[in-house]
């Protein structure tokens, strides 16, 4: 059977978009997809969230830029682990889980208490430099244990039908690049004069309030 549209056309098929095109297309859609899937992942309440906003609020948007980059860090491991099917020390059924929950327990509490000594006056903080908010974000990161699933399990619908290194290069990418820019942004989201303005005055307050939020973590951590 003649094509109907040759003349029309000039052949049969001409115009239409190759599979090639079509498969490109739809590998971008996922990708998009991924990170929209992905950046509302990593703005769901958590250890992470709760101690980038507390130090952006009271050292500024560059201390909060410096622990998002060692969020990011962390990321790029957990990404690393998810991707490279060694995921299973995280799984329930692992005897690893338990020691890891523990520690991540542990470091939550001890955040707690750090940030609840002070009480909003200067001299009551403990001295802290840009190499000390790169650890703890990257630390509060690496200690979440839920991490590494999640990210497999998010990960794994768009590995399916994938061979190579590259589809996992591009995911993980995805993941550290856009984790740190959307935590920097918030960071600097963060210093918005009446926010800053609010911190200052309830500063106290607000920093219990960040204590008891991650106390309340670090227990409900290790009782899952």
């Amino acid at each position: 059977m003649e094509c109907q549209l040759e003349q029309t056309t000039g052949g049969c098929g001409e115009g239409l978009p190759h599979r090639g095109e079509i498969s490109q297309v739809n590998h971008v859609l996922e990708l998009l997809a991924f990170a929209g899937i992905m950046a509302v992942a990593q703005f769901s309440p958590g250890p992470d969230m709760i101690l980038l906003t507390r130090t952006s609020l009271r050292n500024g948007g560059r201390a909060g830029a410096i622990m998002s980059c060692g969020i990011a860090a962390g990321l790029a491991i957990h990404s690393s682990i998810a991707l490279s099917g060694i995921g299973y020390f995280f799984t329930t059924e692992s005897k690893f889980l338990p020691y890891l929950k523990l520690f991540a327990s542990a470091y939550l509490l001890y955040l707690a208490w750090q940030v609840g000594l002070s009480d909003g006056k200067p001299s009551s903080a403990p001295v802290v430099t840009r190499r000390s908010h790169f650890l703890s974000g990257l630390i509060c990161n690496l200690l979440n244990p839920k991490a590494a699933i999640v990210l497999g399990s998010i990960c794994a619908p768009f590995m399916q039908g994938y061979q190579g290194f590259m589809r996992p290069l591009t995911l993980g990418g995805i993941i550290v690049g856009q984790g740190a820019l959307l935590w920097i942004l918030w960071a600097y989201g963060l210093q918005i004069p009446i926010l800053r303005e609010i911190y200052d005055r309830k500063q106290g307050n607000i920093n219990r309030c960040f204590a008891i939020l991650l106390t309340l973590l670090g227990i409900s951590l290790w009782i899952r």
